[in-house]
């Protein structure tokens, strides 16, 4: 469960440092291939099918902006600012050191307009109103990522024509391996939704809801508790906004094939990874209702403030998630989603977006982990993106201008925010690991700040036209 402090810097184990320290570099060292249960390296037929797993980790409202403010508070210093005219012809990033072990990954950016949609650079960055019109939302960002089809916005696992479309979960599965979804928001929301489901609407939570615990995903862990509030205290009586009274019930009661999960003992039996303890398939639902801990009450005037609340942490969760697919020996698909970084940029909360960038950066550190102790790079790609950003976040006096975000170590960024709503920047796409270099094959378009960038669709063909292809 959370009972996080402020911390101005971020670790792993000494041997998963040594190994992080190295290999994102290239150089191969005894830490990052051998040692206790390190896995065999795979061979050269092997290699060439492409990952076996795929962990897809999706920073929901994450932009390079977002990014760049959590590691002011935790450095003092970052990448990614931007200083000067309106101009995109001299515009630049300013020079910074990467904070976040997965910043010195191979790097895109990523396009993420909905259907009938553009990204046009020049615009991006000659006009501040551009990106903000247009922009996707969570469940056509989602669908283009988990399918690789262009849809309107609100719509779920389906095309732009109302047809019903495959998703990375159901490759995963028809490929033979097991799949996986799990959030900091509620599990049937826009993002996890759109790895499991295929709706006319996003706010259908009952009946997405139903078809991800219909479907045969072997893994949905997420918020959405009808039982608890926002500060995880026992409602009085439920309310069944996320999941329907019978379908709760039938996963509480064990009616499926699911093993329930809701104490947070469940999930940290989960992440020690003992085998007696690990199911074939499990529903896990935090005992709160909409957020893990953005929602709480109180206001934050500086991260960790205001008391979080006692649930478990997306971290926990990520962790529990790969324990229970990475029993399958063919391999697996699971779907991150740090939900709440999308919901503290709507609300303008500086404080809070620094904590849920910060707990969706803890759990990429879990995941990597897992890899190297678990697994491998030969055998697991693994990408961190986002689907949208969400805030229009930048530094205290844009407009009509460009200028960087300040601070120092401790203490909240000199920022302003420009909207409540999505705007359509790309936001970067960080990746590495088995297959990862078939997405330099795929580029769209070159920006005159970020560079080159490829489209939100990426993921899906390159798997499922590609590596995970499925014989005629």
């Amino acid at each position: 469960m959370s009972d996080r402090h402020p911390r101005l810097t971020r670790g792993l184990s000494l041997a998963a440092a040594v190994v992080l320290g190295t290999a994102a570099l290239g150089v191969t060292t005894p830490a990052a291939t051998a040692g206790v249960g390190a896995p065999a390296p795979l061979s050269a037929s092997e290699a060439e099918q492409g990952p076996k797993n795929v962990i897809y980790m999706v920073g929901d409202g994450m932009g390079y902006n977002h990014l760049a403010a959590t590691n002011l508070y935790e450095t003092g210093q970052t990448r990614y600012q931007v200083e000067g005219d309106a101009d995109p012809e001299v515009l630049e990033e300013l020079p910074g050191e990467a904070v976040q072990t997965y910043e010195d990954w191979d790097l895109l950016a990523l396009s993420t307009y909905a259907a009938g949609g553009e990204y046009d650079p020049q615009a991006a960055w000659s006009d501040h109103d551009w990106v903000q019109t247009g922009a996707t939302d969570s469940a056509a960002a989602g669908t283009a990522m988990a399918t690789g089809e262009k849809t309107d916005n609100g719509v779920i696992g389906l095309d732009a024509d109302g047809e019903s479309v495959e998703n990375l979960s159901e490759r995963a599965i028809e490929t033979g391996r097991s799949a996986g979804v799990v959030s900091s928001v509620p599990f049937s929301h826009a993002t996890p939704a759109a790895w499991a489901a295929h709706n006319e609407s996003r706010n259908n939570y009952h009946e997405i809801a139903e078809e991800m615990i219909e479907s045969d995903l072997d893994v949905i862990f997420g918020a959405g508790h009808p039982y608890y509030d926002d500060d995880s205290k026992k409602l009085k009586e439920p309310e069944f906004t996320y999941v329907a009274e019978e379908d709760y019930e039938r996963l509480s009661s064990g009616e499926t094939e699911f093993d329930f999960a809701d104490k947070d003992s469940d999930f940290a039996k989960y992440a020690r990874g003992k085998q007696q303890h690990l199911p074939e398939r499990a529903f896990g639902i935090a005992q709160v209702a909409s957020t893990l801990q953005h929602g709480r009450s109180g206001e934050s005037e500086q991260p960790y403030d205001v008391k979080q609340n006692r649930v478990v942490d997306l971290p926990t969760m990520s962790q529990a998630a790969l324990n229970v697919l990475g029993q399958n020996d063919d391999g697996f698909h699971l779907m991150i989603e740090g939900g709440a970084i999308d919901w503290a940029g709507h609300a303008n909360d500086t404080a809070r977006d620094i904590e849920e960038v910060q707990d969706f950066n803890d759990a990429v550190d879990a995941v990597i982990e897992w890899v190297e102790t678990e697994s491998s790079w030969d055998e697991t790609l693994m990408i961190v993106t986002s689907d949208h950003e969400t805030g229009y976040l930048a530094g205290p006096d844009d407009q009509p201008g460009f200028t960087p975000m300040t601070g120092e170590a401790g203490q909240l960024p000199e920022l302003g925010w420009y909207s409540g709503n999505h705007t359509n920047q790309v936001v970067p796409f960080f990746f590495r690991g088995a297959g990862s270099e078939a997405f330099h094959e795929e580029i769209v378009g070159t920006d005159p700040v970020r560079g080159d960038f490829v489209d939100n669709t990426v993921v899906a063909d390159v798997l499922m036209d590609g590596f995970w292809a499925l014989e005629d």
